[in-house]
């Protein structure tokens, strides 16, 4: 990050235009370090340079490249010529900076357009002041501003300080797509030359003249607390320079993390462990299947259910059941803070800089002006960056000693103390009529509530809709439907994981629907290409997928294949996965996925996206479980919680339905449906049903 330049009244000008959700954009216009801010999000260089200011993170998705694409469209600069830079939290770019739901795209594509195209007129009008003549015979393109009637050619570079000088048009013209030379299609990403060679900063990166290094002992129990400690061998360890108390347990402070984690290791404390304790999987998942044999708070009701379910002609029943998750990222959880007694700085790999800053200032006391968030890129974040608790650690640290001072979390640490994917469990019936088709549909969910665990409060009415979607939002034509919910809260924090709720109802309600089908006999794309007859966008990309799939086509001996569609983030997705089960043994070969997330900005990402996607939910599926003893995470490493590997990887197929609807999002869209894709391909090949995750075959 560059420092952060304070500008007097005459160095700027600040105005503002309607963006998209109201949002309003508050344009700095001044010269700094060798380029003009022609408004607060592009500043142009004398070398013709454009920097784009991202208010995002950039964890891998590719976030910095697509904003940069949306804005060098309307601005008509050189894509060559274009860099992108992390902006301090800012009012001028709106009330939250962060990324998570698979926002970015869907929220910035007005805001990053409009931003273009006012620098773009701004740019067009400085032109045509200097030549004296109206901006109607001035044209914008490749970074150059072109006088239609005499074919001269002035640079941004050489106009942007004229520009900046002018007052931003309130409404700016925006393109049609169909105009588009740049969005829609595959590019680079922007950010690949620096992670290569190594000028990429990441949070692990970060040093500053000073710096002390930091690691915290936490009790191993959720919610415990310590009793005491005795910190003389700790102190004894060569490096270690401070031992202090903090609110999530014991920091040791030393010349390095390898000396501060030794120190860590020296460490006596005894905690009090608190009612968690008491708490392991079994129990947990025992609860959860007596809370749903009871009624809950209603997500959804359409017609009676309950009545058409006494008199169905035929009744399908079952329980399924999903783990708690980790998120589990490559770098693991670390911050630097430097608290004075006037201001604060904080160089952190956070997804949401704005929860970041409201959290150190709460600690610090500061006003929010004089707390700054330095936007690192992160190695990995999936939801998990969006919590604060690391960032908390780090100030609490450097308040108490007045040194910068850079914690860092071990993989255990981060293994055993995340904020987890909620364990859920849910229990289904379905009637169908004479001739297969439901006519009632009911769901109950018991798990605990990420809004209770990020709030610190229980949602109003006992409904987190985090919990419920992907369930509540059933899109099949069923007459009759029941979903509901018991917030069940057993102590293990949780917090959002990479789609959300859809992970596991998801694999849920897809898995269901393959059962009703069977039991129906129908196949199970057809079965869904009645009941999606209402829901056109999600029908198809079932009808890509099968398409491309070969569904209904012979397979080589032993394979076989299953699907699932979802909704989720904006987009529409299906996926068919093809599979062998050999000696006990599965094997997903092949993953077909269709997906329309509305208009494109970058195909290539979005192909990286959905592998992903697929990647993460498929390892998830097949691996992924944190169980609980006596109130501790089992897991501490890889070697325990196994991602997948290279060798495992199957063959992905992407395929994207174009539409000109609103953007979706794509991050997540594909994490959902891999996991029912799979275990409906399990069915189809052994007739065993999966109900409960990790896959086991045995």
């Amino acid at each position: 990050m560059s420092s952060i330049t304070k500008l007097n009244r005459r160095a700027f000008l600040q105005t503002g235009i309607a963006a998209a959700a109201g949002l309003t954009l508050r344009f700095r216009l001044a010269a700094q370090s060798g380029r003009t801010r022609v408004n607060a999000y592009v500043h142009v260089a004398s070398d013709d340079s454009v920097t784009l200011m991202i208010t995002k993170a950039e964890m891998g998705q590719g976030t910095a490249t697509s904003l940069a694409m949306l804005l060098a469209e309307e601005l008509e600069c050189d894509w060559n010529r274009v860099r992108t830079e992390f902006a301090p939290v800012d009012a001028a770019y709106g009330p939250m900076q962060g990324v998570f739901g698979s926002m970015s795209i869907r929220t910035q594509w007005t805001t990053m357009r409009k931003a273009g195209a006012a620098a773009r007129e701004m740019l067009v009008e400085a032109a045509a002041r200097q030549w004296g003549v109206a901006a109607s015979q001035c044209h914008a393109e490749n970074g150059s501003v072109v006088n239609t009637a005499t074919n001269a050619r002035l640079s941004y570079g050489s106009l942007a300080e004229a520009a900046s000088r002018l007052s931003p048009p309130s409404s700016p013209a925006l393109k049609s797509p169909k105009e588009f030379w740049l969005v829609g299609t595959p590019m680079k990403r922007l950010d690949t030359p620096v992670k290569v060679n190594g000028q990429a900063q990441f949070g692990l990166d970060f040093r500053m003249p000073g710096m002390l290094y930091a690691t915290v002992a936490r009790c191993p129990v959720f919610g415990g607390k310590v009793a005491k400690f005795d910190d003389s061998a700790a102190k004894a360890v060569p490096g270690v320079k401070h031992v202090v108390q903090i609110s999530s347990g014991v920091a040791v402070v030393a010349d390095n993390t390898w000396n501060a984690m030794e120190g860590r290791r020296a460490l006596k404390v005894e905690w009090n462990e608190g009612p968690t304790a008491t708490m392991n999987s079994d129990g947990i998942s025992k609860l959860f299947a007596e809370r749903t044999l009871q009624p809950g708070a209603v997500a959804r009701k359409e017609g009676d259910p309950a009545g058409v379910l006494a008199g169905g002609a035929k009744k399908i029943e079952a329980v399924y059941e999903a783990p708690f998750l980790a998120h589990a990222a490559m770098e693991p959880l670390n911050a630097t803070a430097h608290v004075r007694a006037d201001e604060c700085d904080i160089w952190a790999s956070t997804q949401v800089q704005s929860w970041a800053r409201d959290a150190a200032v709460k600690i610090t006391g500061l006003k929010p002006d004089n707390v700054r968030i330095h936007t690192l890129y992160l190695g990995g974040g999936f939801g998990r960056r969006g919590g604060t608790d690391y960032i908390v650690e780090a100030v609490e640290i450097s308040k108490a000693l007045g040194v910068p001072v850079k914690l860092t979390w071990s993989r255990e640490d981060d293994m055993q103390h995340d904020l987890y994917r909620p364990a859920s469990l849910a229990r289904f019936s379905a009637a169908v009529d004479a001739d297969g088709w439901p006519t009632a549909w009911t769901t109950r969910i018991a798990c605990p509530s990420i809004l209770q665990t990020t709030s610190g409060s229980a949602p109003q009415g006992g409904m987190d809709r985090t919990s419920v979607e992907g369930a509540a939002d059933l899109p099949y034509a069923v007459p009759n439907i029941l979903v509901d919910y018991h917030l069940t809260d057993v102590g293990i924090p949780v917090s959002f994981w990479r789609a959300v709720g859809y992970t596991q109802n998801t694999f849920f309600v897809e898995s269901f629907l393959d059962e009703v089908a069977a039991a129906s006999g129908k196949d199970p794309v057809e079965f869904r290409r009645r009941l999606l007859a209402k829901s056109p966008r999600l029908l198809a990309v079932l009808e890509k997928v099968a398409e491309e799939s070969g569904w209904g086509k012979p397979l080589a001996a032993g394979r076989a294949r299953g699907v699932a569609v979802v909704n989720n983030v904006g987009s529409y997705s299906a996926q068919v996965a093809e599979i062998s089960v050999k000696q006990g043994k599965l094997r997903v070969h092949r993953v077909v996925a269709a997906v329309d997330c509305g208009y494109n900005v970058n195909p290539a990402l979005i192909e990286q996206q959905l592998r992903s996607g697929i990647v993460y939910g498929l390892a998830a599926a097949l691996k992924g479980q944190i169980t609980i003893d006596r109130g501790r995470v089992q897991q501490e490493n890889f070697h325990q919680y196994d991602v997948l590997r290279i060798a495992e990887m199957p063959q992905v197929d992407v395929h994207i339905v174009r539409t000109e609807n609103a953007p979706g999002g794509i991050g997540e869209s594909a994490v959902p449906a891999i996991a029912p894709a799979v275990c409906n391909a399990i069915y189809a090949a052994t007739g065993k049903r999966i109900r409960k995750l990790p896959i086991q075959l045995t």
